[in-house]
């Protein structure tokens, strides 16, 4: 499939799904060498770990202290946290079956998304998966997360390195998905927590656009709480 069947926002009708649901339809975990980029907290490695027959996974971070923090999980044995970028990957060629990114490409530094996916295909073994899943810039959610970093052009950046690498023929893509999911949070605090005061980025967010970051989400209230619904595209590529 060419990069002319590719597309940025999809369908206007758009499922609202789990992504683990997403990405255990998609992908065949049984007996599989993962590697997992950019993997935060490790909350979706748990899931893969204990709900799936994955052999291993080796989760990646370049933030060095959510990395600290990962290193202390002891319950999970299939996993193996590592220090790197999705542009310098720490493994052997053809050592993965499956190659997984969740929301991090947009991450990576844009004069090295090119060399990102030369990095994955390096890794993968012939026939191997890599699911890129992306937030689509548009909803509400966005609407408030723009204010204090507007990701518009990184996304775009990370939507074009997707159709460079089906293009320069090192991946065919298998499958691009479109689907919603449900972000509910309690307060402006836990929003604030989650999204504005993290260890990977520094925000450098003043008193004066706190208030209007507050009063925006606020603006979103429903009456079960702050309930967001939010745009994903997932790219399925096979390593050619």
């Amino acid at each position: 499939m060419n990069t002319a069947a590719i597309q940025l926002f999809g369908p206007a009708t758009q499922p609202l799904q789990n992504e683990f649901e997403v990405l255990t339809r998609m992908l065949p975990f049984a007996g599989a060498q993962v590697l997992e980029l950019g993997c935060g907290a490790a909350e979706k490695t748990r899931l893969i770990a204990e709900r799936t027959e994955v052999n291993a996974i080796v989760a990646a971070e370049v933030d060095r202290i959510q990395h600290e923090k990962n290193l202390a999980i002891t319950d999970l044995p299939k996993v193996t946290f590592e220090a790197f970028g999705a542009e310098a990957i720490e493994a052997p060629d053809a050592s993965f079956d499956i190659v997984l990114m969740f929301k991090s490409l947009h991450h990576v530094p844009l004069d090295s998304m090119d060399q990102a996916f030369a990095e994955i295909r390096r890794v993968l073994k012939p026939g191997g998966l890599a699911y890129i899943s992306e937030p689509v810039f548009d909803g509400e959610f966005n609407e408030v997360i723009r204010l204090f970093n507007d990701e518009e052009f990184v996304r775009q950046a990370a939507f074009a390195a997707v159709g460079r690498a089906i293009g320069d023929g090192g991946f065919e893509l298998v499958e691009e998905y479109f689907f919603r999911n449900r972000v509910k949070l309690e307060s402006f605090d836990q929003f604030r927590n989650g999204l504005i005061n993290v260890t990977h980025t520094q925000r450098n967010v003043t008193p004066e656009l706190i208030e209007r970051i507050r009063e925006r989400f606020e603006s979103y209230r429903k009456p079960e709480g702050f309930v967001f619904e939010v745009p994903n595209r997932v790219d399925l590529l096979r390593r050619s």
